[in-house]
């Protein structure tokens, strides 16, 4: 009969990581009941292969900032960090996965730092126990070197710009990010990494297509994209020029829930930008965000103007009087090495990605943003260099 073991979670993890085959090897000490035997061969610990693949790319673009900064972190801790969040990522606290944000930053380089007494060994494990403490928004975890030994030394909210930041978003899947600093909490993604597939974000595409680079500090388009994709209901969002109402052609009427410009959104981003980095501000404007992206929740589309004024919701895109239907589209992804494919509008997904193609290739000064349930975020444009709708998937830039 087979021996008892004294902890039956482990053993079950250990085997489920060998059949994986994503292991490296050293010798351990295994306990059966009552006896402790030592190994006479070298069992597995874990190691994620993509960590040094991934790290050994990302670490130029932090270098383009923090060149002979201390912030900067090398190639070996970038490589430990991602190692240690993914096999953590994979196990449970209480049957919930743990959700965290970890920094590069000392208690030096951070505002308002929550020092540990005792710091906490960067493992798989200790960070599984803290996940609760810190899964709200906003808050990471830091870690430092000490004494040649990667450690958590404590939590923060406020982190330099260009900070390295790396979060677990579900279980396997990481985010590599950097900050830009300051409290508005915002960060440009860098890479995304879901098991051995592996993305790095061109950062020369990430505002396609143009109507999302408005050169402000603030990016409401990205922050309606997030907050629309969070609902998780799916749903369709119309940017269209606030000077004409030709985007009517393309909408049946009469509209179910037109109504009459609700400016919130307008009235906020007319702040001049040193009140925008007052909390109240910024907390109203997640609010009307919210609001907004909440919207799209219901069946049809919801319209905004380029200004940020609301016009309606529930509004059913029809094909534009004139204009002939679309056949084909350009789909893209703002992910090095990805080249550009034509394909049918059917081929993307369902009515609402139909509908929102039709809308750019009819309205071509608008853009059309389809959130799917499953996660995926497309944003169809006219472009007027390839005389094509392009449709470009941007989760990447939203995790």
């Amino acid at each position: 009969m087979e021996p008892k073991s004294t902890n039956e979670a482990e053993r079950s993890d250990f085997l489920w990581r060998m059949v994986l085959g994503r292991v490296a090897y050293s010798p351990v000490r295994i306990n059966w009941g009552s006896k402790s035997i030592k190994s006479t061969v070298s069992l597995p610990q874990p190691a994620y292969p993509a960590a040094r693949a991934v790290a050994t790319r990302i670490h130029p673009h932090y270098l383009q900032y923090l060149a002979g900064s201390e912030l900067l972190p090398d190639i070996p801790s970038i490589e430990a960090l991602i190692d240690v969040a993914f096999w953590a990522s994979l196990r449970r606290e209480e049957l919930h996965t743990p959700l965290i944000s970890l920094a590069y930053a000392s208690p030096e380089h951070v505002e308002l730092p929550l020092i540990f007494e005792r710091p906490v060994r960067l493992a798989a494990q200790p960070l599984t126990r803290l996940g609760p403490a810190v899964e709200r928004p906003g808050i990471h975890l830091c870690v430092w070197h000490r004494d040649g030994e990667l450690e958590v030394w404590g939590a923060t909210r406020l982190l330099p710009p260009f900070c390295f930041v790396l979060e677990v978003v579900a279980p396997g899947l990481l985010v590599v990010k950097h900050s830009r600093g300051g409290e508005s909490g915002k960060f440009v993604n860098v890479a995304v990494l879901q098991g051995d597939e592996v993305k790095i974000v061109d950062q020369d595409a990430a505002g396609a297509p143009s109507k999302f680079h408005s050169g402000d500090s603030v990016n409401v388009l990205i922050q309606l994209a997030v907050s629309m994709r969070e609902h998780g209901r799916g749903g369709s969002l119309l940017v269209v020029p606030a000077e004409t109402e030709a985007w009517k052609e393309s909408i049946l009427q009469p509209v179910n829930y037109a109504v009459a410009p609700f400016r919130v959104l307008a009235n906020l981003m007319r702040e001049d930008p040193p009140g925008r980095t007052r909390r109240r501000w910024q907390e109203a404007l997640r609010r009307a965000v919210d609001a907004v992206a909440g919207l799209t929740a219901v069946d049809g589309a919801t319209v905004i103007t380029d200004q940020y004024e609301l016009l309606a919701f529930g509004a059913k895109i029809v094909r534009r009087k004139g204009c002939g239907q679309v056949s084909l589209v350009s789909s893209t992804e703002p992910i090095l090495g990805t080249v550009a494919t034509v394909a049918e509008p059917g081929q993307l997904g369902g009515t609402r990605h139909l509908s929102a193609a039709q809308f750019a290739h009819d309205q071509r000064d608008a853009i059309a943003m389809v959130a799917s349930q499953d996660g995926r975020f497309t944003v169809f444009g006219w472009s007027d260099a390839e005389g094509i709708v392009n449709a470009n998937r941007i989760e990447t830039l939203l995790l």
